[in-house]
């Protein structure tokens, strides 16, 4: 995910959740329990979906 995104010129913000105790209970609100997570606005990707990605950022 972060070499697509970099690949694509998006900025992001990465959080590590074997690092980051608060992204771990972010993930948890949102109902997630796996990664790679991307939030765009208030849309949430879970797993690797380019085409959905692709349409969230307009790209």
């Amino acid at each position: 995910m972060k070499e697509y995104l970099s690949q694509k010129k998006v900025e992001f913000t990465e959080r590590d959740v074997s690092k980051d105790a608060e992204a771990v209970i972010d993930l948890k609100n949102m109902g997630v329990m796996t990664t790679p997570v991307t939030v765009i606005e208030d849309q949430v990707v879970v797993g690797f979906d380019r085409q959905k990605i692709e349409q969230l950022l307009g790209i």
